[in-house]
């Protein structure tokens, strides 16, 4: 099989950004670990040259273990045994091969016997492993609980979980409830603290919970007697080890099956206080949860690229009327436009990745010593981009993931609905991605702050001072007509002073950055290597396109036609 890393150059390509150099630097506090571990890298080269080694492994594994097993995983599915919860067999094969290789803990600290990688090749190798197989990733790439220790957790726990799961125990965020989904301020799971014995203890009912069964469980849980709202709710540990929670049932789901989605049941189950009381939602989850929604976009990133390639490999090898279909414009132009999207999805996504890198390792150095001024404003400035791009990430790339499969099963035609075709199983796994780790709905609603304050208009402004060749000026004065149509769009909207006609136009206002911001994510890439071309032309003339379509409905839209959209009384 290929090695799923060395024959897709577009992520090297990733990789070597420029902004790496920074990002080394933070993540190595400039290489002191270099007489401390022997595999800590002596320099900026070294460490380059350790993450290529390592994505290579990834790349090898998926492509000669992970791919080959999907098929056979989405059949067998994991199942309950004596309380527990046993994957398929190719998904143990590819559990034990990925913990073989030591890529469990990759972004960890060495002395938690991590690889101390930043994110951005964390993200790569989620990248990959979901091109490889989707519902896996769910298992392999939950490392993001183990970052939230890492961040908000005591020494002590870190000192006795963090090094359990970089030799290869899995983890789980037990969030969700029956009767809290995306609604996390009404989790009612109780945590009650035993006076007697000086420890917590849960009860109650988690549901949805991937991989439920993990060795160590973050759990949100009430631990404030008599509340209702998000102030009430604290942060736990839960080890497997104790074996005081019953898995009700495994999720009989349409795709991703070879991930378990488990129904729990806490009987006096204990646990661990992470950090302060009150903090679990308001701090700990949504740091929790902005990770899961960068690896979600790596996810649908994966996806995407796989539907591509089985689109690509079938249109050039099926005929039809005397030639291939790749032959006929309604096909390539259809396969034109998915790379375009696919292109666009990575671009984003590793340009958020950058920002989170960034941002975190500024936040780990202000523990060990106080930041400089322009440090603070550096962090500042960087962490305000990453809570505006991960809402949009998700959101786009899980909307183009959805599509990518839909256009991917389309030139397969019958076939593509068929058992017989890997697409089948592709389309059913993308579908999860707009929906979990919240709705596109919800990454509206955080990512139209984004907006509503400028920041995307700041950041698109950045964009297009940005340095570019003559021959790429073209597609600048487009962005640049594209950006005042938004700018028009957002005034529109926010003179009406109407917070459900903000809410009723937010998708489109989002979506309208987003393709700005895509178009210059193309364009730079562009400039850094032509072979990016022909894909930023296709994404900035569709993008045009639908953003015009959305300021004229806009336009033509008062507060009073919200009356057409709503239930009748």
């Amino acid at each position: 099989m290929a090695n799923f890393f060395t024959d897709n150059t577009d992520l090297l390509f990733h990789l070597q950004h420029p902004l790496m150099k920074k990002i080394v630097a933070l993540k190595e506090r400039d290489f002191e670990d270099k007489d401390k571990f022997d595999y800590a890298p002596m320099d900026f080269e070294d460490a380059m040259d350790s993450y290529e080694k390592v994505l290579e492994i990834v790349g090898e594994i998926c492509g000669d273990i992970v791919a080959p097993n999907a098929e056979s995983v989405d059949a067998e599915g994991p199942k309950i045994v004596n309380n527990e919860v046993i994957y398929a067999k190719g998904t143990q094969e590819n559990l034990d091969a990925l913990v073989k290789a030591g890529l469990m803990g990759i972004t960890l600290p060495r002395k938690y016997e991590g690889l101390n990688f930043p994110i951005v090749p964390y993200i790569m190798a989620a990248d990959i492993v979901s091109r490889a197989d989707a519902g896996f990733v769910n298992i392999w790439g939950l490392q993001d609980c183990a970052e939230t220790i890492n961040e908000f957790a005591s020494e002590d726990q870190k000192e006795r979980f963090l090094p359990r799961i970089s030799n290869g125990e899995t983890a789980a965020m037990d969030l969700t409830e029956p009767d809290a989904g995306s609604d996390l301020q009404a989790v009612q799971l109780k945590a009650t603290y035993n006076e007697k014995d000086g420890k917590w203890y849960l009860n109650g009912v988690k549901r949805f919970i991937t991989n439920g069964d993990g060795h160590v469980s973050l759990v949100l849980a009430r631990s404030e007697a008599g509340t209702t709202d998000g102030r009430g709710l604290s942060m736990f540990i839960y080890d497997r080890n104790h074996k005081k929670v019953t898995i009700r049932r495994i999720e009989n789901k349409m795709g991703i099956k070879g991930s378990p989605t488990c129904e729990l049941v806490f009987k006096d189950a204990p646990a661990e206080l992470v950090g302060q009381t009150r903090m679990g939602l308001i701090k700990y989850v949504m740091a929790l949860m902005n990770g899961a929604r960068l690896g979600i976009g790596a996810q649908s990133v994966g996806i995407s690229e796989a539907a591509y390639r089985e689109a690509l490999a079938y249109a050039e090898e099926r005929k039809q009327f005397g030639k291939t279909i790749i032959e006929f414009p309604a096909v390539y132009e259809l396969l034109a436009t998915m790379k375009a999207r696919l292109d666009a999805s990575r671009t984003l996504l590793y340009e958020t990745s950058r920002y989170v890198d960034i941002y975190k390792s500024y936040m780990h150095i202000s523990e060990e010593r106080q930041l400089t001024k322009e440090e603070r404003a550096d962090m500042k400035y960087y962490q305000r981009l990453a809570d505006f791009f991960t809402p949009l990430l998700k959101g786009m790339t899980s909307e183009y993931c959805n599509q990518l499969a839909y256009d991917s099963l389309q030139i397969h035609g019958g076939s593509g609905f068929m058992k017989d075709y890997p697409i089948e199983r592709i389309y059913r796994d993308a579908r999860i991605t707009t929906i979990y780790e919240g709705t596109t709905q919800l990454q509206v609603v955080a990512a139209i702050r984004g907006v509503t304050t400028g920041s995307y208009l700041d950041r698109i402004r950045e964009f297009e001072a940005m340095a570019i060749k003559p021959e790429l000026h073209g597609f600048r004065r487009t962005l640049i007509g594209m950006t005042e149509e938004y700018e028009k769009a957002v005034r529109q909207v926010m003179e009406v002073k109407d917070n459900e006609y903000l809410d009723f136009h937010a998708r489109r206002l989002v979506e309208m950055a987003g393709h700005i911001i895509m178009g210059y994510l193309l364009l730079l890439d562009t400039e850094r290597d032509d072979k990016f071309r022909t894909s930023t032309e296709i994404y900035v003339r569709m993008g045009r396109s639908e953003n015009r379509a959305r300021a004229e409905y806009i336009a033509n839209c008062t507060i009073d036609d919200l009356g057409f959209f709503k239930p009748a009384q």
